[in-house]
């Protein structure tokens, strides 16, 4: 078994930190004004380890580092002139302002030509290069690059040679994502001491190539330094509920699904297939009367339940630990009396331990028209909403709320509004709750775009909050488990939601075992790894 802790490295049990740039500039103020690691002793290391990386995903050709004048420019003259020492072929390419002699280079020959753009001997250079360095920008710039940033991003992009982006690429912005003007297209990234958030973050993603990070010598983070984290596999694996060697059916999970509204069976179905798969003990199904045939027939493990019979659902949800509410129910007012009727029993059940309730697909859409009323302040039982982006539009559904595009913040501010905690899906997909640093996903790809995950998803999450996690935590670690065995079903786009059923054991398998590896050729090294279809 691996011996995990806590840190973030790809063995690291806690969570990985997602830094903003005004965090990451204070985290390194911190590293250097109070814990006294020395400016230059963090860009040795940061330099250093960046050529290590290169030199294990790139090994032969001539590297050509593009120089900017901040920190991101002398991390690149570390990593060139260490290359340099291992006897790798370097030149730079410096902007003027950072001049043509530069003390980082420790007396190392470094062929050097300053940026010129009417001249284009450093176009020849990029035509020579097995590989480019971007040092152009770094995370203290804001909006788009001036004109001749610019003018040098479209050239090594024009280019056409695997990049090597130090910390974001030059043109992202490293909080939120966006990307106002040109920026480097990098076939990985290197980010120092931890990911910075807008690298996780659409438009930007798509521009950070494969994403990773290295330790440098910087302190443990403060409590209040990171408002965001990544859920791994190995986070995930250290918060799976432990069942005893004793236990039974009722104690390790009784998961209500209600839903289905006539003709719509198939949305509980695949949600209680999720729910057993990930370990539920019971569950049951609350449906509309005109499903019991195809219901009973789809998934015979799953208890029947009429949802239109209230006393039979009051029953049911004063037996279980938590409801997952919405798949197919509609939006009419059975379905509205059906969410009610939920709410209202989950309250009242068990005094101070009422069930949990997920909230999905037409019950959001019910509470977005107002047909059902969250109680204002939070609900007085755990809660988690699981909206896709066009039910958090109807759930915010004001012009103040934060802009479409950004994901964490609509998230927060769902789970501000709302009081409980959120599950925003996405590409990644966001987990807030009050007063907690916001969680994304690790795993999940355009793969999972595919009807009836969702419902497949809140199922999961509807097991491990009946197993003891809370809704936020749940939520996130849902995400991994999901994604995790749509990786291993290995079926790109032909996924469908039957295949991440059939997966989750693996998924759930490989974190019961503790023995989630990072599984890629350079894996030894210790960073965190992250690509379009993320592995850890």
């Amino acid at each position: 078994m691996c011996n995990r802790r806590a840190g973030h490295g790809p063995w690291a049990t806690g969570p990985v930190p997602l830094l903003t740039g005004e965090e990451a500039a204070a985290w390194d103020r911190r590293a250097i004004d109070l814990v006294g690691v020395p400016e230059r002793v963090l860009m040795e290391n940061a330099g250093r380890g960046a050529a290590s990386i290169l030199q294990r995903l790139h090994p032969k050709g001539r590297v050509i580092g593009m120089v900017g004048a901040g920190n991101n420019g002398g991390d690149t003259l570390v990593t060139l002139r260490t290359l340099a020492a291992w006897g790798r072929e370097v030149s730079a390419v410096v902007l003027p302002d950072r001049g043509h002699a530069d003390p980082l280079t420790h007396g190392w020959s470094i062929p050097t030509t300053v940026f010129n753009e009417q001249d284009d001997e450093w176009l020849r250079l990029l035509d020579d290069a097995a590989v480019v360095v971007d040092g152009i920008l770094g995370t203290g710039v804001r909006g788009a690059p001036r004109a001749r940033e610019a003018g040098l991003i479209r050239a090594v992009n024009t280019a056409g040679r695997p990049v090597l982006a130090m910390d974001v690429p030059s043109g992202v912005d490293p909080a939120t994502g966006e990307v106002p003007g040109e920026a480097i297209d990098a076939t990985s990234t290197v980010s120092f001491g931890a990911p910075k958030l807008g690298t996780l973050l659409h438009p930007a993603r798509r521009l950070v190539g494969r994403l990773l990070s290295i330790e440098i010598g910087f302190p443990p983070l403060a409590p209040d330094e990171a408002h965001a984290f990544l859920a791994t596999p190995a986070w995930a694996a250290a918060r799976m509920p432990a069942r005893s060697t004793d236990t039974h059916k009722n104690a390790v999970g009784r998961v209500l699904v209600v839903g289905g509204a006539a003709g719509m069976a198939g949305a509980v179905v695949l949600a209680a297939r999720g729910a057993l798969r990930a370990g539920a003990g019971i569950v049951r199904i609350a449906s509309a009367a005109a499903n019991r045939e195809i219901v009973q027939a789809a998934l015979p493990d799953a208890v029947w339940v009429d949802a239109g019979d209230p006393y039979a659902l009051e029953e049911a949800v004063a037996s279980t630990d938590a409801c997952v509410v919405g798949p197919g129910l509609g939006k009419d007012d059975w379905a509205a009396g059906a969410v009610g009727r939920v709410l209202e029993y989950a309250a009242v059940s068990a005094p101070g331990a009422g069930a949990a309730v997920l909230l999905d697909a037409d019950a959001l859409n019910l509470v977005a028209a107002g047909a059902v009323t969250l109680e204002p302040g939070g609900p007085a039982i755990p809660m988690l909403l699981t909206p896709h982006p066009g039910e958090m539009e109807r759930l915010l559904g004001d012009v103040e709320a934060p802009r479409a595009s950004d994901a964490v913040g609509r998230a927060r501010e769902a789970a501000h509004r709302f009081g409980c905690a959120v599950l925003l899906k996405g590409a990644p997909s966001v987990v807030a709750a009050p007063g907690r640093p916001v969680s994304l996903d690790s795993q999940g790809s355009s793969d999972l775009a595919a009807a009836g995950m969702g419902d497949t998803l809140s199922g999961v999450c509807g097991t491990l909050i009946a197993q003891g996690l809370d809704p936020a935590e749940a939520g996130a670690v849902g995400l991994v488990v999901t994604g995790r065995a749509a990786r291993l079903a290995g079926l790109s786009v032909s996924l469908t939601p039957s295949d991440v059923v059939e997966m989750i054991p693996r998924a759930l398998a490989e974190m019961i075992d503790d023995e989630i590896l990072p599984v890629d050729g350079v894996s030894a090294l210790p960073f965190v790894n992250l690509d379009a279809h993320p592995v850890w």
